[in-house]
């Protein structure tokens, strides 16, 4: 097994950057066992991987730290406005179905 430095994406879970490894010799059992789990999850095969490793390794999973936004969302009455808008219904177009033939453009 080796490790290289990867440019992927930190999902706040560290400031360090992410790493990425590649494992030979996965017995098939162990394969298959990872293979259910993601399915059962419906998770990605490398989501499944991550989280059982972390586990095995420290004990428990490791969650997102969103601690950096806490406090951070200003009032905004435009982006308000904006919402209450999107969220009208017009009874009239749900009962004739017009709203299936609305433009997007």
């Amino acid at each position: 097994m080796y490790e290289r430095a990867g440019r992927g994406r930190n999902l706040g879970l560290s400031s360090d950057p992410v790493r990425h490894y590649t494992i030979r010799g996965i017995p098939p059992e162990v394969d298959a066992s990872l293979r259910r789990k993601a399915q059962q999850r419906n998770q990605s095969l490398n989501r499944v991987i991550n989280d059982e490793l972390t586990r095995a390794v420290i004990g428990r999973p490791i969650k997102a730290d969103f601690s950096d936004l806490v406090g951070k969302w200003t009032p905004d009455p435009a982006f308000d406005e904006i919402l209450a808008a999107q969220r009208q219904i017009d009874p009239e177009k749900w009962r004739n179905g017009e709203w299936r033939s609305t433009p997007t453009g």
